[in-house]
């Protein structure tokens, strides 16, 4: 199968899809990769780099998609992608469909068959292929946090961590996922008040003994994300509806009432985010204020560290890249039914029904698109 690789064009996005080593695995399964000049060149990956590992390169997007069956991205595609992808392409890559129509009136125009990393779904109902990207916004939300807590930056001028003789600051972690638990993880690291707010018994537990007590963990309700909020330095929202809009579970009243210079992370804006007051920011221009709040709700967080978030990434997509262009992707569906989860979008169709419900539209199963042969 010939896949192709383009590079990356929203803003600030340096990841890139695939890595020299991983087409290299590729190409030794005797597929032809296509890698767009340049594509990963603001991570220091060469295009001699590619061309060592046996990819071919190609002087522009418009030539990569124009060549390639497959597809293989970081980021949603752009307008300008959309507009080159083309029926009978399958395109593999984060898609967040649920608070994006456009983009989504874009893949069924184009008749591509269109795989969200978010929606892939593991054995045990994981998010294998978000799961990587989780830990490194989670992470990087805390770090946030702590700075734009400086008085420069907007803040409170409060130094997470505290020092002897003064109370650390407090964050309020909404969601013991895997972003909230990294989250947790960088805070406590960096000396702070930590409560993780969670509505599983059994996570909490679990949140509890990996944790070794070092935070609080509180069940949460509207009441509690009230109350909780209002005593934060630092609120990091990490809910997750796997490929569905993200609940507002914080309230512009609530907003309010929080502290002046405080900090609100919205890790959940590729889905939409989990405040009223959010909206999707970008690396040029990532915070705003909302009653003396500073928001931070970049969309691509992982994107500010492309070689760490890249590696992470193409360690747990590989698998499936060279799934579908060994077999093709009905085969590959038939043969693993953990990707089909994946498939959002397939002949004009939506594929995956927690976008169509949250536009409107028709939802299609997806066996009744894609006809998969006996294997």
């Amino acid at each position: 199968m010939r896949i192709g690789v383009p590079k990356e064009i929203k803003v600030h996005e340096y990841r890139v899809g695939m890595t020299p080593a991983s087409v290299r695995e590729a190409v030794e399964h005797g597929h032809t990769v296509f890698v767009e000049h340049d594509a990963a060149a603001r991570q220091g990956l060469t295009n001699q780099d590619y061309e060592r590992a046996g990819a071919s390169i190609l002087p522009t997007a418009a030539e990569v998609f124009a060549t390639a069956d497959l597809i293989v991205k970081v980021k949603e595609p752009q307008p300008a992608e959309c507009a080159m992808l083309r029926s009978g392409q399958t395109l593999f890559t984060y898609l967040h469909l649920a608070p994006d129509p456009e983009q989504a009136k874009a893949l069924m125009a184009s008749g591509v068959t269109a795989i969200a990393y978010e929606t892939v779904t593991s054995a045990r109902g994981g998010l294998p292929l978000l799961a990587p990207m989780s830990e490194v916004a989670g992470r990087l939300a805390a770090q946030a946090g702590a700075h734009y807590l400086e008085r420069p930056k907007g803040g409170r001028g409060l130094l997470l961590g505290g020092v002897a003789g003064v109370a650390p600051g407090k964050v309020v972690v909404i969601g013991g996922g895997i972003v909230g638990y990294n989250a947790a993880v960088i805070a406590l690291g960096l000396g702070a008040q930590v409560t993780i707010l969670e509505r599983s018994v059994d996570r909490m537990r679990h949140l509890e003994e990996t944790l070794h007590g070092r935070v609080s963990l509180v069940m949460s309700s509207t009441l509690q994300i009230e109350e909780s909020v209002q005593d934060a330095d630092v609120v990091i929202g990490a809910v997750l509806i796997p490929g569905a809009l993200a609940p507002k579970l914080l309230t512009r009243e609530m907003v309010r009432g929080m502290k002046q210079g405080s900090v609100f992370c919205d890790v959940a804006i590729d889905q939409g985010g989990c405040a009223e007051t959010s909206h999707a920011t970008t690396h040029d221009d990532p915070v705003y204020d909302v009653d003396g709040v500073t928001h931070y709700c970049v969309a691509n967080m992982p994107g500010a560290v492309p070689i760490t978030s890249t590696k992470a990434l193409t360690n747990v997509t590989l698998p499936y890249v060279e799934a579908i262009a060994d077999y093709g992707l009905a085969a590959a569906v038939a043969r693993d039914r953990t990707l089909a989860g994946g498939v959002n979008v397939a002949e004009g169709k939506i594929t995956y029904e927690a976008v169509a419900e949250a536009h409107g539209l028709d939802y299609t199963p997806l066996e009744d698109v894609l006809s998969a042969p006996a294997v």
